[in-house]
């Protein structure tokens, strides 16, 4: 599956191609008093030209409280400014509403933290509200039911926030980014309709608990025009996002025996709603001229899963894979013959997600890439010990910590017919290798111009050789880098004239022409 993208487009061009010119920004504070805003007088005051907030204590304030600037609700907008703290954690809200209910001067809503923790500063905190939302590092996707999907992750932007530092927030729909300094902390696209917020108030907070201090300059905005909503159904959760839980609360006490949980049924469609959950007809195939295809069998997903790699064995006979489950084996239908699923037969070895494979040196190898983490990924053997013409023995080979979409996949053999290649993608871990490796270990960043990473932020982290095929004997025992620093390769396939190519979502390589 293809990793969407657009949702990130936006982050280019509204927050990382910065100008030094102020142009459309607008001051909102004068520098002389606090013209325009409305806070505790007791709290706040102008002190060397730049605004002051101050707390003795734990005593002092019974909720946090907030200098909310009066010049009208925030909707679409680019805000800067210039912030330092000491003794706690401060914050902008913005897009926020007044809750006199809960006392004067309260605000919730969205706010871009100022905090001493770099997870936490310039995060988004949904104060009054949903809480964290999205840390120092993160992209983030919140669904229509409010759950949370982590889409990316980069190096989180230290800073000390007792120095002076910009907080820059940009919003614009649904679709919300905030920097430090011009780097870039956080992404969120929330599509939670009941608590987002889309336009409210801007306002500074000072945080009841320790005595604190927080000071603020240079507040410039910009307006923006009206931008639509991004769309969950243009712009999907990724397929290799991981879902934010909650951490479990700290138990009071030693929890008394509970009968097991039966395990919900499987549901009877998979997997999202393309493709009408069923085989492509045939009228929508193309093929050489010449050639016909032929639709002989639609996978129950309910009770089959999702198959996503098949291989012949040396009798003729057809191994497929489930994505997150079992390995299953039919014969081949003859012409005009399709395959009922009573042919299909599970074959009974405790293996799974299998994501590639191919059937050589009278084995089936097996390149595993457990999505939800059950059984260890990486190239497993399964063999026939005692002749009954069933694979009863699962080796794992070669152990690679692995993970997402772009993890190991596709197993062939290599055209001397004397080894396997082993394909990985770029969340596949680099194991031990031979230094016979036709690939050299020079593992450095190094570039004629500069590093352009992924616009959304996904895989940022993993640099050279990151993206791998392996040259492998077929007892495992021996790892060479064949080629490297590939992104999301999904499969390989060798022709009869031994060129080796491979396929992942963006293109196609070709490694021996």
């Amino acid at each position: 599956m293809r990793t969407p993208l657009a949702i990130f487009l936006a982050v280019s061009m509204l927050g990382l191609a910065r100008s030094d010119a102020q142009d459309g920004f607008r001051p909102l504070f004068t520098g002389k008093d606090l013209s325009g805003w409305d806070g505790n007088p007791e709290l706040w005051k102008i002190e060397d030209g730049v605004i002051t907030g101050q707390t003795t204590g734990p005593e002092q304030l019974a909720h946090n409280q907030f200098l909310i600037w009066r010049g009208g609700a925030l909707k679409n907008f680019e805000l800067r400014a210039k912030i330092r703290v000491t003794g706690n954690n401060s914050g902008i809200q913005y897009r926020s509403q007044e809750l006199p209910a809960n006392g004067k001067w309260s605000v919730g809503g969205y706010q871009c933290d100022v905090h001493p923790s770099t997870a936490n500063n310039a995060m988004v905190y949904d104060e009054r509200g949903r809480g964290i939302l999205v840390l120092n590092g993160q992209s983030v996707i919140i669904d229509a039911a409010g759950g949370k999907w982590l889409a990316a992750e980069h190096a989180p932007v230290p800073a000390d926030i007792s120095e002076w530092h910009e907080y820059t927030i940009i919003a614009q729909g649904n679709h919300l980014v905030h920097q430090i300094d011009g780097k870039m902390t956080i992404d969120l696209v929330d599509h939670d309709t009941k608590d987002r917020d889309l336009e409210g108030l801007l306002a500074f907070q000072l945080h009841k608990g320790p005595a604190m201090r927080v000071q603020i300059k240079d507040i410039l905005l910009k307006e923006l025009p009206d931008a639509p909503l991004v769309s969950l159904e243009k712009n999907p959760i990724p397929s290799d996002a991981q879902r934010i839980e909650k951490p479990a609360a700290p138990a009071q006490k030693a929890p008394q025996a509970e009968a097991p949980v039966k395990k919900p049924a499987r549901k009877a469609e998979v997997g999202p709603a393309i493709g009408e959950n069923k085989a492509t007809p045939v009228s929508r195939i193309k093929v050489p001229a010449g050639f016909e295809a032929d639709l002989l069998y639609s996978v129950p997903g309910g009770d089959q899963g999702s198959w996503v790699a098949l291989c012949a064995d040396d009798k003729g006979r057809i191994y497929a894979s489930d994505q997150y489950g079992s390995l299953y084996r039919f014969k081949a239908p003859g012409v005009g013959e399709v395959l009922r699923p009573e042919d299909v037969e599970k074959v009974p070895v405790e293996i799974r997600a299998i994501n590639g494979m191919t059937w050589a040196f009278g084995a089936l190898y097996a390149g595993v890439n457990d999505y939800e983490k059950k059984s260890p990924s990486g190239l497993y053997r399964i063999t026939d010990t005692n002749g009954d013409d069933q694979l009863d023995r699962v080796e794992l080979l070669r152990d690679i910590k692995s993970g997402g979409d772009h993890g190991v996949h596709a197993v062939v053999p290599t055209p001397d017919g004397k080894a396997l290649y082993l394909v990985c993608g770029n969340n596949a871990e680099l194991t031990q290798v031979e230094n016979t490796s036709p690939v050299p270990k020079l593992w450095g960043d190094d570039h004629l111009l500069p590093r352009m990473p992924d616009g959304r932020g996904h895989n940022r982290h993993v640099l050279a050789p990151g993206g791998i095929i392996y040259r492998v004997t077929p007892d495992g025992q021996k790892f060479e880098v064949f080629a490297s620093g590939f992104r999301n390769i999904y499969g390989a396939a060798v022709n009869r004239d031994g060129e080796l190519f491979t396929y992942d979502a963006d293109m196609e390589y070709d490694f021996n022409t």
